[in-house]
């Protein structure tokens, strides 16, 4: 059955090409519009497409007044040379890194990725973003999707449980950064924080005010990163004592309300401890939603600073997340430069900051 709403017409039966129909259908449309091409170009400056290549790959043979007219033809028509195509053709790589984060909402990720950036930036060099949502199954198809863009070298959160998959990779001269958590099973060199310290430190400030029950909430357990701090969180306490600390994990309540809901029932336990260590931003969100009207009977201390931390007095351990960034370029600029050599562990330090959430004593026993 035809389209009742199309319209046929006839060629001319003349032989003309003019007239007003064909004087519309040389007008660009926006079906027809496209980017200018070098072979638009070099037609428009009445050369050939070698002289246009010639000339925006900077060769010198090129006359002045051939060179100007190429330009100015070029700005005519916006052209723009794809010098990452040019490159590909000769089996080179791109300009660009990529860098695979987590959760895309995570404040902590794009502070890193600025701080890859804008040290990247400083030398001529741009970066690419993709993330995996913290979804262990969807790592690998990320980072093939940036690798397919031949990317010159790859900084990545892992997530996945192995990430051998990328040694083919590297031994073929692609740099592989880690940032937060080392990979596993894949020889790449590592950024990540002073987890285990960090956290201990914390608990000992808290020692010192007179707790000595103290919970710990984060989630998920399995990460590296929450590994780390849990173990620092145990190290302080044993310190003093304390070893049976499993009656105050909670390790793998789900954000939202289900972690709140968690919270509260800890802290409105027969044993409820007497001051909170959260694992991570999200977990002190949760924290701090749980705690309400209680939270000036109970102290609090959250891992990573986050927005308006310091006008509600939250004490944090923090740490510069921009510089997280900035090592990891540094590291992707020295492989370029080096691709040999023993992969390096570079810990960035956290410290504590005292805002007054995390210095409240323990309330003495009824």
């Amino acid at each position: 059955m035809s389209d009742p709403k199309a319209r046929h017409v006839e060629p001319p039966s003349n032989g003309e090409t003019g007239g007003p129909a064909a004087a519309a259908s040389s007008r660009p449309t926006e079906s027809t519009l496209s980017r200018a091409t070098l072979a638009d170009v070099a037609r428009l400056a009445g050369v050939s497409a070698k002289t246009v290549s010639r000339v925006f790959s900077g060769n010198a043979y090129v006359a002045g007044e051939t060179r100007e007219r190429v330009m100015s033809a070029a700005l005519r028509l916006r052209f723009r040379p794809n010098d990452l195509a040019r490159s590909l053709r000769h089996g080179g790589v791109s300009n660009t890194v990529g860098f695979v984060m987590g959760d895309i909402t995570n404040p902590f990720y794009f502070q890193v990725a600025a701080g890859i950036e804008r040290e990247l930036a400083r030398h001529g060099m741009t970066m690419i973003l993709a993330a995996t949502e913290d979804e262990p199954a969807s790592e690998e198809r990320v980072v093939e999707t940036l690798l397919k863009q031949r990317v010159r070298a790859l900084v990545i959160v892992p997530i996945a449980p192995d990430q051998s998959y990328l040694e083919g990779e590297r031994i073929l001269g692609t740099p592989v950064i880690c940032v937060d958590r080392p990979a596993t099973n894949l020889v790449a060199d590592s950024i990540v924080l002073t987890n285990r310290a960090g956290t201990a430190e914390a608990v000992r400030a808290l020692v010192a005010v007179g707790h000595r029950k103290i919970g710990f909430f984060c989630s998920p357990a399995g990460l590296y990163t929450h590994q780390q701090r849990l173990a620092g969180y145990r190290d302080a306490l044993a310190e003093v004592g304390v070893t049976d600390t499993q009656r105050w994990e909670r390790l793998d309540d789900p954000d939202g309300p289900a972690a709140q809901a968690s919270v509260r029932a800890l802290i409105t336990s027969p044993d409820a401890p007497t001051a909170v260590v959260a694992g991570n931003n999200h977990a002190s969100a949760d924290v701090i939603r749980a705690l309400g009207e209680r939270r000036d009977e109970i102290a609090f201390v959250g891992f990573d600073d986050f927005q308006l931390a310091d006008a509600f007095g939250i004490s944090v351990i923090a740490y510069d997340p921009l510089d997280v960034g900035r090592r990891a370029a540094q590291r992707v600029l020295e492989r370029l430069e080096e691709p040999t050599g023993a992969p390096q562990y570079i810990e960035v330090p956290t410290q504590l900051i005292q805002r007054g959430s995390g210095e409240i004593p323990p309330r003495p026993a009824p």
